[in-house]
């Protein structure tokens, strides 16, 4: 990535917070990387997603989606950077519960059945967020291609998205900002 040194710089002024938070994993930890900081910024937001089209740059897909709220910058970033370059690219969201009305999905945007993606996401522990997508995206008929995230805390979600025959790539782990995960 050409600007990682930025994205890293970002991440220390804007989204790095030391003390005791608990993560949606229900681990405990000593640092929080918020990361909608960073996605909710439009310089943050270009550097993420310019990032992600250049780590993805070898992949063939079709759409780029996650879960709803973390990923939700991320994919219409993605989709403004690759409107030259890509103009066919799609995007997609994933609601966390079936709409209650309508058709009552829980993946939306333009993607089809038998297409390619690729799940982004902004800060990765265990991966469970970003899992969840994949089931629910490959309900839909799609197949996941990769899981990317922004920044890894090295704390188990490679580990489980290989156990299902996934390809992880990450703009950055914790170690870019010389932390390391936690030992058990």
């Amino acid at each position: 990535m050409s600007q990682k040194q930025d994205l890293i710089d970002f991440f220390r002024e804007r989204a790095l917070k030391f003390g005791d938070f608990t993560l949606v994993s229900g681990k405990k930890a000593k640092y929080y990387l918020d990361g909608k900081q960073v996605t909710l910024h439009a310089r943050g937001l270009t550097l993420v997603s310019e990032g992600f089209l250049e780590l993805l740059s070898d992949l063939e897909y079709d759409a780029v989606g996650g879960m709803v709220i973390g990923a939700d910058p991320i994919v219409g970033g993605m989709l403004n950077a690759a409107a030259e370059k890509r103009p066919d690219l799609r995007g997609f969201l994933i609601r966390k519960e079936s709409k209650g009305h309508g058709t009552q999905k829980f993946v939306e945007g333009p993607v089809e059945p038998g297409m390619k993606v690729v799940i982004v996401e902004d800060v990765v522990t265990t991966g469970g967020s970003a899992l969840q997508a994949v089931e629910r995206i490959q309900d839909f008929g799609c197949e996941v291609v990769c899981v990317a995230g922004i920044i890894d805390r090295l704390e188990g979600g490679k580990a489980n998205f290989e156990a299902r025959g996934l390809e992880h790539r990450t703009l950055l782990t914790i170690r870019d900002f010389g932390l390391e995960p936690p030992t058990e």
